[in-house]
């Protein structure tokens, strides 16, 4: 995945939460885009958790984009 791929998924309205999943096996929730951050020039993502944990994410190792539902309340 690259940096403009990874934009087009941010901007999809209405937002869609969604998984992404790496070339190790590890899957990381993007939950809501203000949970994010990443600069222009960098393929490197910020993903923040809703515990406080971080996520450094090389976009180069994202193999998969998986579109999860909004869970109903």
């Amino acid at each position: 995945m690259n940096l403009d791929e990874f934009g087009t998924v941010m901007r999809t309205e209405p937002f869609r939460p969604f998984v992404m999943h790496l070339a190790d096996g590890r899957e990381v929730a993007v939950r809501h885009p203000e949970m994010t951050a990443w600069a222009p020039t960098s393929r490197v993502v910020t993903v923040y958790q809703p515990d406080g944990q971080l996520n450094l994410i090389d976009l180069f190792l994202v193999t998969d984009i998986e579109f999860r539902e909004q869970p109903t309340s």
